[in-house]
Order: structure tokens, then sequence, then C-alpha cells
């Protein structure tokens, strides 16, 4: 047996996450909600430790969508200066447990100084084996697969071919996820059930996973039982269980 109770074959090899709830969480405790998404932040070593103890070597999280810079520019502002914290923060640690760190999404966006410090990041982690942590900052997975489109005709219009590029396996490497397997299990929290423009190539066939607890009180016994339930589906990507009939 290992993690979480379950045998290693059963355990999902990518687990992705929507940490929905840090506002309402902030709001139920008495707090501001730069707190709530600093507890959020926090969360995040919580279960990549728990991921790493039981052998589960990818987590995508959905940290900041396309979408969140409706969002008040004061809270806008402290996001992108938390994600620079926390990069900053956590450089050393990720060095030494093991972690390799990525970024999905469009940077164009991002401040030069957070472009240059998801690159640096990049390239110091590159090496790390135990965990793949990838956060999707200022990503959509409907502007992911634009990007690709128009990264696609850039290059037929240039006189290159792409005829590779209109099967599933070559299209998949102009995404942003291209040297990431897709996920088995997508997690959502906070009562919401729904994507959200999230992974919306990779989750193809991917165990959907909701539950009502708020991302910053999500707890590795909490990973457990969403973990359990994903041992406990069949998992058919479209076909049957042998023996059965059609």
């Amino acid at each position: 047996m290992q993690g979480a109770g379950v045998s290693a074959e059963k355990l999902p090899r990518h687990i992705a996450i929507i940490l929905d709830g840090n506002r309402r969480w902030a709001k139920q405790n008495g707090k501001l909600k730069q707190q709530g998404h600093k507890a959020g932040a926090d969360n995040i070593e919580v279960i990549g430790d728990t991921m790493i103890e039981w052998g589960i070597p990818y987590l995508t999280v959905y940290a900041f969508s396309t979408e969140n810079w409706k969002r008040s520019q004061d809270e806008v502002s402290y996001l992108m200066g938390l994600m620079k914290r926390y990069l900053i923060k956590n450089k050393k640690d990720a060095l030494r447990k093991g972690i390799r760190i990525r970024v999905i999404g469009d940077r164009s966006r991002l401040t030069p100084d957070l472009q240059e410090l998801i690159g640096e990041i990049e390239r110091d982690t590159a090496a790390m084996q135990k965990l793949n942590l990838t956060f999707a900052i200022n990503y959509g997975g409907r502007d992911e697969i634009l990007r690709a489109v128009k990264q696609i005709v850039k290059e037929a219009q240039a006189g290159q071919k792409v005829e590779e590029a209109l099967t599933e396996k070559g299209f998949a490497a102009y995404l942003d996820t291209r040297e990431l397997p897709d996920p088995d299990l997508m997690i959502r929290t906070s009562a919401e059930e729904r994507i959200s423009n999230f992974l919306l190539w990779q989750l193809a066939y991917s165990e959907f996973y909701f539950t009502d607890r708020l991302w910053p009180d999500f707890s590795p016994a909490d990973l457990a039982l969403a973990v359990q339930a994903y041992a406990r589906r069949e998992r058919r990507f479209g076909g049957q269980k042998e023996g059965e009939k059609a």
C-alpha cells in the first residue's frame, strides 16, 4: 500500500487543482482577502509535500486565470506580488525537496521582473524530479488553444510543413503543457462544479472530483479522499470494460 491508502498502481500520476475559496475562507474567518490568498498559497506547499510523500509526480494548480484581471486593481496587484514572493521564498525549498517548477499561460501581460523570475526558477529547477509543480498564471484554456492555432498558422505562412500539427499528438505539442502528461484527476474546491476554462484540451478524459472544502482548509486528509475516490473509478477513455457487451 502507498499514499492515501491506495496501491501504487492505482494512484493518479498527475493531479490538477482549481484553487477555489480563498476569499470565502477569509470572509468566514474574519480576515482580509489578501490573508485568504496568502493562506491558499501556503497550502500549495502542504499539498505538494504530501504528493511527494505519496509518490505522485505531477501537480498543476490554477493560480490566476485570464479572467482574474477583472478583479479590483488592488487585489490583482496583491496577487501578482504574492506570486513573486512565493517563487522567491520557495526556490531553495524546491531545490532541496526535488521540485521542478514550471509556469503555463500567456506571460506577455506579466511584469518584466515576474517574467524574469519565472524564467530563472524554471531554469534552476529543471533537473528536479520528485515533483513537477506547474502554476497556471494568466492562463485560460481557450486562450491556450488560440495561441497554439496562431503559431501553427504563422509557421504555415512561413512555408513550414504543419501537417503533423493537424493530428491530436501534433497539436498537443503546441500547447503550454507539451512537456506534461494529461491530468488523471482534476480537483476543484469550495463546492463549485465547473472547470472555468482550465485545461480544456487536457481534461478530455480526466476524472473530476468536487469538494465543499475551501482551498486554504483543503488538507492531506481531503486529498486522500479525492485519491481514494479516483482509485475506485473505472477509466475507459471512451471504450468499454473487457468482457462488457457493447
